[in-house]
């Protein structure tokens, strides 16, 4: 923990920068399923200085051997209940947008990773701009969205993606390979802020962005919206919200779907789920949701391990029945047994 106090003291020094900084802070204060052990520090920065002090912390931190762990908005990670070790980056301060036109009928929308994914569905729509509206209601980040190229009602992220702009170590390629020079230092890391053009997809997939395999902070993401009537824009943004509450998302702590869904099965993973009578299952106060096969709720008092284990009978109920491996779409972060 004084090592963790010494690096960000230094880092503020050389790098002046307004910061929310707490210690032994708990992670149910900050992901959408309310559960989870301490963070060994959690921290927030905010203002100008903000991308200065970011690239210098992962510099100082991954010098150090700290672990570094990004968070935007918690809505699709469960902490473990022995907390996550290191430094919590929390991109919660880094919002705004802002629009440059193009041509064609198209804008470029611009937006700061830790702005809200509704936030951004709305500054969009305000603007009279068409694309983002299969995002709205869905919980978390920008940043969070681009990372894990969020998919819902037939669109994901990579369709209307532009370029993300990262604070990436120097030593990733952009294929996701790491590669160092052999006269490299092994404890030897430098950081730079970088704009990443997405004009090939192939790095995208379901659930997947090239990001996932970069050792980067993303900053922000531009993306090419079309011009639209703001009534219809607003209509269509309001049936999703409609649906997502009626699916009931917002009744209790979750993180949405629990598993990816994978075509090869034939079917959704909540409709396998629900076949193998497992809706309803208990594991303490984590529940497989009566509403939903794919989702697990916190009745209040849930435990990660709770959630994990719920999670993990799930899946081998699964393999045992059917002979399909679940792939968790939720990250289960921190230390676990």
């Amino acid at each position: 923990m004084n090592d963790i106090k010494k690096l960000i003291e230094k880092c503020l020094i050389e790098n002046p920068c307004e910061a929310d900084i707490r210690y032994n802070e708990p992670m149910s204060e900050h992901t959408t399923f309310k559960t989870g052990g301490a963070a060994d520090c959690w921290l927030r920065p905010d203002g100008e200085g903000f991308t200065s002090f970011c690239a210098a912390l992962l510099n100082r931190a991954r010098s150090s051997g700290i672990p570094v762990f990004v968070l935007g908005g918690g809505a699709n990670v469960v902490v473990s209940d022995k907390g996550i070790r290191g430094i919590v980056l929390d991109m919660g301060r880094w919002t705004g947008e802002s629009v440059w036109a193009l041509c064609a009928g198209e804008d470029e929308f611009i937006i700061k990773s830790g702005t809200t994914i509704d936030e951004a569905v709305d500054y969009a729509a305000a603007e009279g701009l068409s694309g983002l509206e299969f995002l709205a209601g869905m919980p978390g980040t920008v940043g969070g969205a681009v990372w894990m190229n969020a998919r819902c009602y037939g669109g994901e992220m990579s369709d209307v993606l532009n370029w993300v702009e990262v604070i990436i170590n120097d030593n990733t390629q952009l294929n996701g390979a790491q590669r160092k020079d052999e006269s490299d230092s092994l404890d030897s890391f430098d950081f730079s802020i970088k704009r990443i053009y997405v004009n090939d997809k192939s790095g995208f997939g379901y659930k997947k962005s090239p990001f996932q395999d970069m050792d980067c902070v993303i900053l922000s993401a531009s993306f090419n919206l079309k011009k639209g009537d703001k009534e219809k824009i607003l209509v269509e943004m309001d049936k999703y919200r409609e649906d997502r509450y009626n699916k009931g998302h917002y009744s209790f702590p979750c993180a949405g779907s629990v598993f990816k869904n994978n075509h090869v099965f034939g079917k959704p993973s909540g409709q396998i789920i629900d076949e193998l009578g497992l809706k309803g299952s208990k594991r303490g106060a984590a529940q497989v949701a009566p509403f939903h096969g794919n989702i697990i709720i916190n009745l209040g008092g849930a435990k990660a391990g709770d959630i994990k284990g719920l999670a993990d009978e799930i899946a081998a109920k699964v393999k045992k029945e059917t002979g399909f491996v679940m792939e968790p779409e939720i990250l289960f972060i921190g230390e676990w047994d």
